[in-house]
């Protein structure tokens, strides 16, 4: 998670000596780009052309530490007008179509992920999803939490582009980023996937969390 000190611009200042770390173990490593204050959507420019800039750096850390894929977010309005939210879905699009392009030269995976169900929200649905996924060519990663708020997480499990998953559980009504089994997620959907980052706070919840997912798919 490319926040605070982990900003991929102050990682890439550090000796890479010290990125040997992640060639020592037989582990896939995926990042989550920057999103705090960072807007792909935004209607003013500079917001939009500062989250590019960091996108690439991402992508350039992602190579550094010879990570596989990044994942970063589609963007949101701060209108709540269609007018407003059809212009931004385009701003979003033509970003990450540009972040994505990049991420193609330098040889990484760029996957946007599906948001809550909350208006202000791209990729809200896995409708809208799926077409801004295929819009800027990029990879999905699917964030269950993310589509149990949406009251059917079907439609997104049933997309094409799938990269990797999101996992955590909530009540259906906000990202609550619970333990498995503490909210309402069905977790007879989750067999059979793969790729999963295991979103909780607490390393003591993701222990927890993982015994209850090998407990739920064929394999992990």
């Amino acid at each position: 998670m490319c926040e605070g000190p982990q900003w991929p611009r102050n990682l890439l200042l550090h000796d890479k000596s010290e990125f040997e770390v992640f060639q020592s173990y037989e582990i896939d490593v995926f990042i989550h780009s920057p999103t705090i204050d960072l807007n792909p959507a935004s209607l003013n420019q500079g917001i939009r052309d500062e989250t590019l800039n960091q996108l690439k750096e991402t992508i350039d850390l992602a190579v550094e530490i010879g990570a596989n894929a990044i994942t970063t977010h589609p963007g949101l309005i701060h209108r709540y007008e269609t007018r407003v939210k059809d212009i931004g879905r385009q701003y979003s699009i033509e970003t990450l179509t540009s972040a994505n392009e990049y991420g193609n030269e330098r040889g990484i995976i760029f996957s946007v992920e599906n948001m809550p169900n909350k208006y202000a929200y791209f990729c809200n649905n896995a409708e809208e999803h799926a077409l801004i996924t295929r819009e800027c060519g990029s990879c999905a990663t699917i964030d269950l939490g993310h589509a149990n708020t949406s009251g059917d997480i079907k439609p997104f499990l049933d997309m094409k582009n799938i990269c990797y998953y999101h996992l955590s559980d909530n009540n259906g009504d906000k990202d609550q980023h619970l333990i498995l089994g503490e909210g309402n997620l069905d977790l007879e959907l989750l067999n059979g996937i793969d790729k999963v980052i295991l979103e909780l706070d607490e390393y003591q919840n993701v222990l927890n969390s993982r015994k209850i997912l090998r407990s739920c798919v064929n394999s992990v």
